[in-house]
């Protein structure tokens, strides 16, 4: 044991952990784990200007990363702040670690009104955190880090939250130290991965549904290793894509929309093996098998009634599915052919205008392992089916949350994660401008996004639905700063595309310059998204 103050405890704890970046906004009740911070030269800090950036970046750097992100902010209304990046990295399935802190320990549960109280804030943050906790005693410190490593690292990766008072942090005590956590991440019990074999080796059009949750296994050659194996067609969730490398013919994509080919290919199978995903967009038929593979229990058959269950690590049961395959049957005959002419087909039907030039410029400027973060607009949505992906880990979404805002500062995460890789955030003007402050965070410590701004002055998709079907746009239109004046005073690098079509080549020229670029591409309207559901309208006559 040795002593220390409660804001080192938990700097050591999680430096032994693996935490090497903390993205964080300094305040008043955590100035025992900043000069902890400071004092730990293996552990960096990143200062942004609003605490939703803190949510955001920390789920970037995790997802980018493979490891897990943390956030250090003030209690109240700092933690507050963070909950809209900490629904995304729970809609994603994300680790994410939030740090804050509370009102000094006498006045907790009191609401007597003292600085940032929230009463009760753990019960604030419940819906968007998997696990939560409050410690108070400076000896619990290292013990309440390594729990929620564990819940990390273990069951379905969400976020997590521990609190401390400001004495707890300041205050001296003797602290244990403890080992770093080892975790084990088993596959399903032999029984069921028996029955799943028996299930797959008897159907004659088997199909592989992959999604996010085989990014947070690490499960892409066990994917693409079963798939050959089977002969099975993969199709992608959106957060999904790269699970298999769409240059591998086994990867059908991901436009799984009504009346889409793929689609139709989908409803064709006999079994399908769902991996690391809830299934809730994938719409399959009530009659079809689904063998779902999934580390939480609670998600087994929540979309689809006919589905026997493997619960357990992707990865790991993959690998068992696959041993147990080899050993009841040679491989399949291939379907390469019939695979690529449907690639074929489906590539042919990419052609809503002007979403599908803008696209595939776009695409022929980006490096094949860039990580794109795609936001809620035009460009983003229209990504998510068609933007072909062919690294694992290099196209990250909002998820089901659908954050406006959340792309900027998601891919800032991304970039600390992979310094080395090119990093591409696609906004819309409104969400933009939920965290463009943060171009002064991507100069201050050399973080060279580049971010592309398609600006139709509108919140665009909600003008086209009221003007198309409610009788009007209201309350949509914007009025925008000149967004190259806004980058020169911010010190990052402005550039202003002639036509859409020029986003490609001007993503190529910012590659060369390794600084901060803002890209602002004007447009105008763009149609609604052909994979869009019907559009509601109003009831009264």
């Amino acid at each position: 044991m040795a002593r220390m103050t409660g804001g080192e405890a938990l700097v050591k704890t999680l430096r032994r952990e693996g935490t090497r970046v903390v993205f964080g906004l300094p305040g008043v009740q955590l100035y025992g784990v900043m000069a902890a911070l400071r004092e730990e030269k293996a552990v960096r800090f990143i200062a942004t200007r609003h605490e939703q950036a803190i949510g955001y970046m920390a789920d970037g750097y995790a997802r980018a990363g493979g490891g897990y992100g943390v956030g250090l902010v003030v209690p109240g209304p700092g933690l507050l702040n963070t909950t809209a990046g900490l629904s995304t990295a729970y809609a994603a399935s994300s680790p994410v670690l939030m740090i804050s802190g509370q009102v000094p320990r006498a006045n907790i549960g009191k609401d007597v009104g003292v600085l940032h109280e929230v009463n009760d804030q753990l019960d604030a943050i419940a819906p968007v955190t998997k696990w939560r906790k409050r410690v108070v005693e400076i000896r619990d410190v290292p013990a309440a880090v390594q729990d929620a490593v564990r819940q990390l690292k273990t069951g379905r990766p969400r976020p997590v939250e521990i609190e401390l008072p400001p004495e707890t942090m300041e205050d001296e005590a003797e602290v244990e130290l403890l080992d770093p956590l080892l975790v084990v991440r088993a596959g399903a019990s032999a029984h069921d991965v028996e029955r799943a074999v028996s299930l797959l080796l008897a159907s004659s059009r088997p199909v592989i549904y992959a999604g996010g949750g085989v990014h947070g296994a690490g499960a892409h050659q066990a994917v693409a290793d079963v798939a050959e194996y089977l002969q099975a067609g993969v199709v992608q969730s959106a957060e999904g894509k790269g699970a298999v490398s769409d240059h591998n013919d086994l990867s059908l994509g991901a436009s799984i929309y009504p009346q889409s080919l793929l689609k139709k290919y989908l409803e064709q199978a006999d079994v399908i093996l769902a991996v690391g995903s809830r299934c809730a967009l994938a719409g399959f038929k009530p009659e079809q098998q689904v063998i779902q593979i999934d580390v939480d229990p609670d998600e087994i058959g929540r979309n689809h009634r006919k589905t026997f269950g493997l619960v357990g690590d992707a990865r790991a049961t993959l690998e068992q599915l696959l041993e147990r395959l080899r050993a009841a049957t040679p491989p399949r005959p291939s379907r390469k052919t019939e695979r690529e002419a449907l690639r074929a087909e489906i590539a042919a039907t990419l052609t809503q205008e002007p979403q599908a030039s803008i696209t595939r410029s776009l695409r022929s400027g980006v490096p094949e392992d860039a990580i794109v973060v795609a936001g809620m607009t035009q460009i983003g949505y229209y990504t998510r089916p068609f933007w072909p992906v062919y690294r694992p880990r290099t196209y990250l979404t909002s998820s089901y949350s659908g954050n406006l805002g959340f792309a900027f500062p998601t891919a800032l995460g991304a970039k600390v994660a992979c310094p080395d890789r090119p990093v591409v955030a696609i906004s819309g003007d409104g969400g933009f401008l939920y965290n463009a402050q943060e171009l002064a965070t991507a100069v201050q410590y050399g973080i060279n996004v580049i971010a592309l701004v398609f600006n139709d002055n509108a919140y665009g998709n909600v003008a086209r639905d009221l003007d198309e079907a409610w009788g009007g746009s209201y309350g949509a239109e914007l009025t925008n700063p000149d967004f190259m004046k806004l980058a020169d005073a911010y010190g990052v690098v402005g550039m202003r595309a002639d036509t859409p079509t020029d986003v490609g080549a001007l993503v190529t020229k910012a590659l060369t310059l390794e600084r901060p670029v803002l890209i602002e591409i004007p447009v105008g309207r763009m149609p609604r998204p052909v994979f869009f559901p019907p559009r509601r309208k109003p009831t009264r006559s």
